[in-house]
């Protein structure tokens, strides 16, 4: 799995990101792909996606309550990829303002005892639910 870290910070997550009006999921999961790990759409092979949306809650000291719009969460649709290509192609420099600044390999459930707590239910799920996908890949 690749485990991204969060710039300037001691912080892990796998890459993810909002997607556009105008966006599928999937069209969502490609330009996120490429603007935070650098990857194209030929760089991946999609093995699994979660069924429905999962969600999770801000701890109430992370909402930001003068901005707008307002979050106080989000909804997520997860995807298991493959890299056919090169891990040389990952690059987090590709942007202005990149999100993460190194990544590396990690099996696959190590993040569950790494993200930070208010996400970990989601990832277990997440994980639960495509971990048959993984396993049945070839």
């Amino acid at each position: 799995m690749l485990w991204a870290r969060r710039i300037n910070q001691d912080a892990w997550q796998f890459p993810q990101g909002g997607i556009n009006p105008d966006e599928t999921p999937e069209d969502a999961l490609y330009r996120e792909l490429n603007e935070e790990v650098g990857l194209e759409r030929e760089d991946v092979q999609i093995l699994a996606c979660t069924r429905g949306w999962l969600r999770y809650r801000l701890p109430q000291r992370l909402v930001r309550t003068h901005s707008q719009p307002l979050c106080i969460g989000q909804k997520q649709k997860w995807f298991l990829l493959r890299l056919i290509s090169n891990e040389q192609r990952v690059r987090m420099d590709l942007t202005g303002k990149p999100e993460f600044d190194g990544w590396r390999w990690v099996s696959y459930w190590y993040p569950l005892g790494q993200v930070v707590t208010f996400k970990r239910e989601v990832y277990r799920r997440a994980l639960k639910e495509l971990a048959p996908r993984l396993l049945a890949r070839d």
